[in-house]
Formats: C-alpha cells, structure tokens, sequence
C-alpha cells in the first residue's frame, strides 16, 4: 500500500469496465514504446512502408520478431504478399521522418527520405539506431489485426538514442542519474 511519501502511485481502482477505444487507447498510452519504420517492396518493385509501435522480440533462437498491422490498412496486402520487410528503430532525431510514415496523406513516403537497399532489395532506413531485414515467417489474424512474425537473417546497428512514443506524443530517453 502506498502512502502520500513513499513515491509510489496511488491504488488502482478495479470499478473501469469501459473499454471503448478512446479509454483503451489512454490506458495504452501509459506503456512507453519504440517508433519503428517497417519497409518491402511490392512484386512490381513499389517501396512501401509505414510507422510502427508494435514491435516486439519474440524468440532467439530461432530469432523471431513480430508486428501488427491493423486490418484496414492500404498496405496490408503489400506486407502479405512480401518475401522479406525491413524494422528500421528510428533515432531521437528522426520524428519528422516518424510523421511522414504514419501520414495516410503523404504519396510517397520515401521521397527524399534517407533510405539505404538492404541486400534483399528492400529499403532500410538510414540513421536508424538499428535495422532488422526479416524473412516474412508467419502471419495470423488477432482481432482487428494482422499479426507478422519475421525471422531475422541480418542485422545493423548505430549508437544512438532511439524514438520513444509515450502518451500521445514523440519523445526521448533520458539518462539516469
């Protein structure tokens, strides 16, 4: 049990059984995530590639990782059909770049975008704290999403601090003291 002097929250109350999106999305928001960009490219050679926060470490051997891509997406069908798709964790540094990927209203996400070609002919980011190039393993739907499991065949990585997303907006790590 907490105490006024103690630094710790408050209790929980257990009585909120209202899960409507909006409330969940709050509740959500309290988990601190990275800020990714995953990339493929279409059988017709199409850069594709939009912002991430559901990035996750599934399994190191074999070495798995997984993200969700909601169902309504316009770019669903290009990660279903792809062969390998790149993670790119953005740098601190790169939340404008974070914006355009998340934009529905951007054309083309990659114009003048710092983008490098992994040797699987797909796109990577360039700056990234780190990039995954990923087989495209395995895919389920779980809800309203499409969940990707990719098995990683090469890494890179950066010194940097990386994106972090956190109550609705854009921020950074800080160093503890």
């Amino acid at each position: 049990m907490s105490s006024p002097g103690d630094g710790l929250p408050p209790p929980l109350s257990w009585g909120s059984t209202d899960l409507e999106p909006k409330s969940l999305r709050g509740v959500l928001g309290s988990y601190p995530t990275g800020v990714a960009i995953v990339a493929t490219r279409t059988k017709d050679g199409r850069a594709v590639g939009l912002t991430i926060n559901s990035f996750a470490s599934l399994s190191l051997d074999p070495p798995l990782v997984l993200w969700s891509l909601v169902n309504r997406s316009p770019s669903l069908a290009a990660f279903q059909e792809c062969d390998h798709f790149t993670i790119n964790v953005l740098a601190s540094g790169q939340e404008e770049l974070a914006r355009r990927f998340a934009s529905s209203t951007v054309p083309d996400k990659f114009a003048d975008a710092p983008v490098l070609e992994a040797p699987e002919g797909i796109p990577a980011i360039e700056g990234a704290v780190a990039t995954l190039v990923c087989a495209n393993d395995q895919q389920n739907h779980a809800g309203d999403h499409l969940l990707l499991f990719g098995r990683v065949l090469r890494i890179a990585s950066a010194p940097g601090t990386p994106l972090v997303f956190h109550a609705g907006r854009f921020t950074a790590l800080t160093a503890s003291q």
